[in-house]
């Protein structure tokens, strides 16, 4: 048996057309594409998400008790981190997390934002993605050290993206999370989609340096996604968190095909929830 379950990454179709915010357009041919690619059984089982009312109905439904609702700002994708805030502050099923581009902001900026969305608003921490920056960046550029002080001075997490949709998978090598893992030992990094497919080296850094968290979300059940498990029914019990990457998996569906993981029971709790609890100080 287990306890409450706490969705670390999940977004609702209606917070922007990359999410399928909108029917018969590229964009949400493009997220029904993704299902497909990922195992979901019915490749358009987001539209739900085009209210904010059919989205929590989701939540609800699939036995999440908590989901985490983040953030997005790249050269290509932005979602104003007011919108997440806003919808955070209705739903308490939901919690907030900011994004920002570095590139995009100076350093007083940049610990501006952060401040803000932590302190005045109340989110749980701010997402970055490095490897989608222009020009691209890899997780240990001096340009992103700012980012990193600000997140350790207001103890909160730091969330980092990268996996197989990175421009160029350079980026998403995970022996940069452990450069700073190593020069910021008091913070807590959360890498989202694993940085997969480099499974094995993110369980590596993983291992070495216990302030890296891993949420493979829709990785989980790709080839290779496997060793997350095994990893986490040993030493990476205490760091592995689940994730549904709705909407481009299906929500319940994605819980359901966790659970039928071979989990052992102790590891299975930490994963759903206790290591979420500790993280976001819920």
């Amino acid at each position: 048996m287990h306890g409450p379950i706490i969705d670390m990454r999940s977004r609702p179709a209606f917070l922007h057309d990359f999410y399928g915010a909108t029917p018969e357009t590229p964009e949400f041919e493009t997220a029904r594409w993704l299902n497909r690619r990922l195992g979901s059984k019915q490749d358009d089982h987001f539209v739900r998400s085009l209210t904010p009312d059919g989205f929590i109905g989701e939540i609800r439904d699939a036995g999440i008790s908590r989901a985490v609702v983040v953030g997005r700002d790249t050269p290509d994708i932005k979602i104003a981190n007011e919108t997440i805030r806003d919808i955070a502050r209705i739903y308490p099923e939901l919690i907030g997390i900011a994004s920002l581009n570095p590139q995009a902001l100076s350093e007083r900026e940049i610990g501006a934002e952060i401040e803000r969305a932590v302190k005045t608003w109340g989110l749980a921490g701010v997402n970055i993605e490095p490897g989608f920056g222009s020009p691209p960046l890899q997780a240990d550029d001096p340009l992103l050290f700012p980012v990193y002080d600000a997140y350790k001075q207001l103890q909160v997490p730091v969330f980092l993206m990268s996996g197989p949709t990175t421009p160029n998978l350079e980026f998403a090598r995970p022996a940069a999370i452990g450069r700073v893992a190593r020069a910021y030992p008091g913070l807590a990094i959360v890498c989202y989609h694993g940085f997969y497919p480099y499974v094995a080296e993110m369980i590596g850094v993983a291992f070495r340096y216990e302030n890296v968290y891993v949420v493979p979300d829709m990785y989980l059940f790709l080839p290779g996604g496997g060793l997350y498990v095994e990893a986490a029914n040993g030493f990476m019990r205490e760091q592995l968190l689940f994730g549904s990457s709705y909407p481009f998996r299906a929500m319940r569906q994605t819980l359901e095909d966790f659970l039928r993981l071979d989990w052992r029971e102790d590891a299975l709790e930490q994963v759903l929830c206790r290591n979420a609890q500790r993280l976001l100080r819920l």
